[in-house]
């Protein structure tokens, strides 16, 4: 199914710079209301289907002691669900998602703090995992594709290029730790 799938161009994202860690900052509008995308982003189930990790319980509940499993690596990482406000406010590890109605759809953001260096990797990553997100939510999956297969795609060098670009940044080489892929 993904052999169809190439990424769009980069979308407008930002960058907080910090001295070590970057917090990007990627919106996307997606077609589905808020609570169906609330599901998608809590539920283990779901996030097994576009995500880049697995999470071993639900991200719903503040104080839940959650595990996740980052893609392709085995690295498992413990967090704490330290906000969750169905269906607006998740924050969880170094991650917080928002979620705002627009129209019949959503507005997802994302604030994701990455090691500096992987700061490009990181958005097109999370760039690719949004629009694997959009097409389940639609009925139309493509599959997983994160971690190394993201990396595997034939645009994945363009993609993290362009956003390279947009925060003047330097594209890495090699394989970032593996807390830092998407």
């Amino acid at each position: 199914m993904t052999a169809t799938y190439a990424p769009g161009p980069a979308m407008t994202a930002q960058v907080q710079k910090g001295p070590d860690k970057w917090t990007l900052i990627l919106v996307r509008d997606l077609r589905h209301a808020p609570d169906l995308v609330w599901e998608a982003i809590t539920d283990p189930a779901q996030l097994r289907e576009w995500a880049p990790f697995e999470a071993d319980g639900n991200l719903d509940t503040p104080g839940a002691t959650v595990h996740l499993t980052w893609a392709g690596t085995g690295h498992v990482s413990e967090t704490t669900v330290t906000r969750a406000e169905r269906p607006r406010v998740l924050e969880f590890y170094d991650i917080r998602f928002e979620l705002d109605p627009l129209g019949t759809g959503s507005r997802l953001t994302i604030w994701h703090s990455i090691d500096r260096r992987y700061i490009s990797w990181g958005a097109a990553g999370w760039h690719i995992c949004f629009d694997v997100l959009d097409r389940l939510l639609a009925g139309d999956p493509i599959g997983r594709l994160a971690g190394a297969s993201a990396m595997q795609l034939a645009d994945w060098k363009r993609l993290t290029a362009e956003y390279a670009k947009q925060f003047a940044a330097e594209p890495p080489n090699g394989t970032p730790p593996a807390t830092e892929r998407s």
